[in-house]
């Protein structure tokens, strides 16, 4: 095994698998510049050494990630892995996410850029966007309905209420649902399991389930492209932001 940390990310490689590991405790893993910087190293990596066989990406122990930091930005989207360093990727090589905590707003989005979704029983998901005045902008508005029944993917959209782990399990979007503490390990074992088989075989199939599941992503990121056009300038969406920073109730005007 070695192990490399750059700012706000640590990455270990263990044998044929990558694991790498948000690192910013303190923000509950909230996404900055720094930390898209740090996961689109990892993940550009993870797709071009030949050696490297599946990715486990994980935030610790206590929190998956509580999405952007509202007070400095995300940074901008990278070439290669677009939102995050992440979201709008294309990989043959598949990752999994190893959930314990939350996984809110982009942390959320995040996870539904993995392939497979491993989740203590006490992890929760959410989108709390509309609570800021803005939108879910980094894939959740069409793929939390993939995974989860459309009604479900509504209502978390629509209230910002987050889904339990053991919830997210029954409908399907949690793979493997483990004890509290657990996620990190089991996803390796899931991970040692896929790279029992053959790399350029299941490269071909990620690749093909991808072209079939991912057929409208297009036009999901144009619909999400118009639907933050609306939002973006609103004097909602200012006093979203301005009310989560100040601890306070947002007061809406709805304009």
């Amino acid at each position: 095994m070695t192990t490399t940390t750059a700012p706000r990310v640590i990455v270990e490689r263990r044998d044929r698998v990558l694991l790498v590991r948000m690192d910013r405790t303190a923000k509950r893993n909230a996404v900055d510049a720094t930390m898209t910087a740090a996961l689109d190293g990892a993940l550009n990596e993870l797709e071009d050494d030949p050696d490297l066989w599946c990715g486990v990406l994980t935030g610790g122990p206590e929190v998956f990630c509580a999405g952007t930091d509202l007070a400095e930005g995300p940074g901008a989207p990278t070439p290669r892995g677009g939102n995050y360093g992440v979201v709008r990727r294309r990989r043959t090589t598949p990752l999994i996410a190893a959930v314990e905590g939350v996984a809110y707003g982009g942390g959320f989005e995040i996870v539904l850029a993995c392939d497979l979704v491993v989740a203590g029983e006490s992890a929760r998901f959410g989108l709390p966007e509309v609570a800021r005045g803005v939108v879910a902008n980094c894939g959740a508005l069409f793929r939390a309905p993939r995974p989860l029944p459309l009604n479900v993917a509504k209502q978390m959209l629509l209230t910002g209420r987050p889904l339990a782990a053991a919830r997210a399990h029954e409908l399907g979007l949690v793979s493997e649902l483990v004890p509290d503490g657990g996620a990190e390990a089991a996803a390796l074992a899931l991970a040692a399991a896929i790279c029992a088989n053959s790399p350029v075989a299941v490269g071909a199939t990620l690749a093909a389930v991808e072209r079939v599941a991912g057929a409208g992503d297009e036009l999901g990121w144009a619909a999400t492209a118009e639907a933050a056009a609306v939002t973006d300038p609103s004097a909602d969406r200012a006093e979203g932001i301005a009310a989560f920073l100040e601890k306070r109730e947002p007061r809406w005007t709805g304009r």
